[in-house]
Order: C-alpha cells, then structure tokens, then sequence
C-alpha cells in the first residue's frame, strides 16, 4: 500500500551518503562506504527517528554515479527492513531519467521519493506540475515528497503551484525550505491534503502558527545526533511548548555559525562541504570527505561548521541523557 498523507509524522531524519576515503578523487568509482551506512541507518532508527531519507542534496544525489547511487539505495532500503519509511532522491536533469531512477527504487523497496526539479533550466509552475505530474503517473505506488530548495531548482514553488501538487495523490509533502513571507500561504494552498515539513528548528514556531496541521518535520542536523529532534517532536505531541521554544532555542543557537554570513543563498554554494563538514564534527555518523566538484570550502565557512557541529553534538548528548517519560 502507497504511503499516505497521515503517515508523514514526526522527525525524518536525512543522512549523508558515508563516503569512502578516497571519494574526492574524480577517478574513483567506488566510493560508498557500505558499512558506515548501514551503522547509520541503525543508530537512527534506534535512536527514535520516524523516516530516513537519502540521497539529497548533502547525500550527493548529485554527484553519486548511478551505479553508487543505486547500491546506496538498496543498502539503506536493506538495513531499515521496514521498520521506518525510506525516501530517495532521484532527482535528475530531465523526467525520463527520473522516471527511471523512481522506477528502479520502487522494484528496490522504497516507500517514497525525495523529488526537487531538475535542476538545468529553471522551471515554471506549469513545468514543475507537470513534472511531479509525470513522474507520479509513471510510479503509482511511491509517496513523493517535494523537495522546495530555490537556489538548487531555480525559485521556490509557487502556492498557485503547490495547490495544484496538492491534487495528485501521491504528493504527499514537501520538505520545505528556510521560512518565509509566503510560508501561510504555501499552506493554505495545500488545502491540508500535504504536508508541510519545516527544518526542526522551524519546526515549534510553525507549530504554534499551525498546530493542526505541522505535524511533523525534516532533520539534517539528525545526522549529527537526533536526540533534540526526538525530544522536540515529543514535547509537541504532548503541547508542551515551554520545554519545546527551549530545543528550538537550542537548535537556534547551533545554526549561528552555520551559515556564512548569515547567508542561505552563500551558503548554497557550499552546502554539501558544509553539511558533511559538521556531521563529521559531531562525531554520530561518519560522512566521508565530499565528492567532486563540491569538494573546496572557504577555511572561515568550515570552521562555522564544524563549531555548528560541536553545538549540535552537545545538544544531543544533553537530550539523550534525559528518559523519555522525563521528556
């Protein structure tokens, strides 16, 4: 059975693609470390994450050869053995391709997609339906997750376009980016038939804005630890909004150095160093160095990053260390 709208609840987790040691090299073919990533996939989903989804921009969908990419894929899909949904990337330059990577992990045993626009021309609202569109007709059975990132895929979604996204069915969310003005009116587009997931450090202030309907969020930074995720989502399941404004605080607080400048579009430019800079900082999983070209970053940006990931490795250690019924 499809996975549906109602099954989009809680934290899920996006990890990196672990890398081998020698993954900067352009002459390397294999460069997935297979262990690691089955290591990773057990330490999240022990730890209390909801879905895991891979192959984004910082799981290098990128610049993974199809060959990797596929490997990856069953290797997570292998180790999580149905105990959490698993969604994808398969996001390519053009549908067709698309359409074969979807295909290719549904036989796999995906539950869903992580699906951004391809990513050569932007696109406009009539483009980007009619892509999701097509990709959804072409594997019925996949829950597709948007993912809304406007520096990668050329402009943020329109509501006039999320509403219509919000009448195929198998569109079943959209991993949303940084917040802003059109945030109230991406959701009500969505006429409650997606769902919305914010960052988790977004996550108990769209709550407070939304609480029917923000359900749920993506998490990045679950791969340097995902106890304040776990902890977050708990304290708003229970409306406990003291105790979760303090992780938001928290998160908050590990996302000041983060991003150069205090620049989302700079830090675009360097996303996946960044990002496996600070998982590596944290010391839960073992991100691997990044694979070309995305493999140069400015010594001032990465030590933000890596101080991010000492904050986020903290906040971790600090929730873990507290039992969930004293959440």
């Amino acid at each position: 059975m499809r996975i549906q709208l109602d099954d989009i609840t809680g934290v899920l987790a996006i990890m990196p693609t672990p890398a081998t040691p020698d993954a900067a090299d352009p002459s390397a073919l294999d460069t997935v470390d297979h262990e690691e990533s089955r290591r990773a996939v057990d330490a999240l989903i022990a730890d209390g994450v909801d879905a895991v989804m891979i192959t984004g921009t910082f799981g290098e969908c990128a610049t993974l050869t199809w060959d990797e990419h596929r490997a990856f894929v069953t290797t997570v899909v292998e180790q999580a053995a149905g105990r959490v949904p698993v969604f994808a990337g398969a996001t390519t330059l053009n549908t067709r391709d698309t359409i074969a990577r979807a295909r290719v992990f549904a036989d796999i045993g995906v539950s869903g997609l992580l699906l951004g626009r391809p990513m050569w021309s932007p696109c406009d609202d009539s483009a980007v339906v009619g892509y999701y569109r097509d990709v959804a007709a072409a594997v019925p059975d996949l829950g597709i997750v948007v993912y809304d990132n406007p520096v990668s895929f050329g402009g943020k979604i329109s509501p006039k376009a999320y509403a219509q996204l919000a009448a195929i069915p198998q569109v079943i969310a959209a991993k949303y980016p940084v917040l802003g003005p059109s945030f109230l009116a991406d959701l009500d587009a969505m006429t409650g038939r997606m769902r919305l997931l914010p960052v988790e450090r977004d996550w108990y202030y769209t709550w407070r804005w939304a609480p029917d309907a923000m359900t749920a969020c993506w998490s990045g930074s679950a791969s340097c630890g995902p106890a304040p995720a776990i902890a977050l989502r708990d304290a708003i399941r229970e409306g406990r909004a003291e105790d979760a404004e303090a992780i938001a605080r928290g998160y908050r607080h590990a996302a000041q150095t983060f991003f150069p400048q205090g620049s989302f579009e700079l830090f675009s430019k360097y996303n996946v160093q960044l990002e496996k800079i600070r998982i590596d900082e944290a010391g839960y999983l073992h991100a691997g160095p990044s694979r070309p070209p995305y493999v140069e970053c400015p010594d001032a940006y990465a030590e933000g990053a890596r101080e991010s990931g000492r904050r986020l490795a903290e906040l971790h250690r600090k929730y873990a260390a507290v039992p969930t019924a004293a959440r």
